[in-house]
């Protein structure tokens, strides 16, 4: 499905700024991210794709609506104004690919996404977030200045969006242009999760309500161990409730994914 969505770019694609600034072929660079330059750059940026869906969860599909419109706008303005500034119109300097949308997401990963794993090989730290800074940094010199350049563009974008400019953050689509953009946008989003608590929203799940939902699961043996303060600070950080995040924490035996899940489960009763 990702494949027709994003396929190998074809040769006629290629951007170059004769085309933008002589022939006034904008549409070039438009369609140029809609489609990648080889096959090993498909396969490394379908994956963050696929994997930063965990956004649309997080602050629901009419607001990452707004995020994957001002993130493709802004980072394409940023490309122009590069091209211009790079003067050289005979080479093709900007890679193809959604770049911009890619990049501009690592903004809210390192900065909302906590980490809930960390573990050694030979000797060096990791956590469960390396695999996708690892992917990230592939994917950025894979072209070397031709995926550098639109890379760097994402991250601003990303920046501007997280800086809220403009009050971007707060502004929401009309429910139908929000759905037509997901229809048109990745298939992750049709069937995505409903969202999960962001930062920006207060807790409001009472303890009650947890215990609700924890007798509608199979009863595991409950934790007698005090959480960690570490996991209360991840779950509050999510917008729960501190003491609904510590008992969801004891019920789940201190596991973060678990504890998330019977949070959630209460929040949809």
């Amino acid at each position: 499905m990702f494949d027709h969505s994003f396929p190998v770019q074809d040769p006629k694609l290629s951007v170059v700024a004769n085309d933008i600034f002589e022939k006034f072929r904008i549409w070039k660079l438009i369609m140029s991210t809609f489609a990648f330059s080889s096959t090993p750059e498909l396969m490394f940026g379908l994956y963050l794709l696929y994997y930063f869906r965990v956004f649309e969860r997080q602050i629901g599909s009419n607001k990452y609506s707004v995020f994957l419109l001002f993130s493709g706008s802004v980072s394409l303005l940023l490309e122009v104004f590069l091209l211009s500034l790079l003067k050289d119109t005979t080479t093709n300097l900007l890679t193809s690919g959604p770049y911009g949308l890619i990049f501009a997401s690592f903004i809210p990963f390192y900065l909302d996404i906590p980490v809930s794993t960390r573990f050694r090989v030979f000797g060096v730290n990791f956590s469960d977030k390396s695999f996708i800074y690892l992917a990230g940094v592939q994917l950025l010199l894979s072209s070397w200045k031709r995926s550098i350049f639109p890379g760097i563009c994402g991250i601003i974008a990303g920046s501007l969006y997280r800086l809220n400019i403009l009050g971007i953050r707060k502004a929401k689509f009309p429910e139908f242009v929000a759905s037509f953009i997901s229809r048109l946008s990745f298939p992750s989003f049709s069937n995505s999760p409903p969202p999960a608590p962001s930062r920006s929203v207060v807790g409001t799940i009472s303890p009650n309500t947890v215990r609700r939902a924890e007798r509608s699961q199979p009863a595991p043996v409950t934790s007698s161990v005090e959480p960690s303060e570490e996991a209360i600070a991840t779950l509050v950080s999510m917008g729960f409730d501190r003491n609904a995040a510590r008992q969801a924490l004891m019920h789940a035996r201190n596991d973060v994914n678990s504890a998330t899940n019977i949070l959630l489960e209460a929040q949809s009763h």
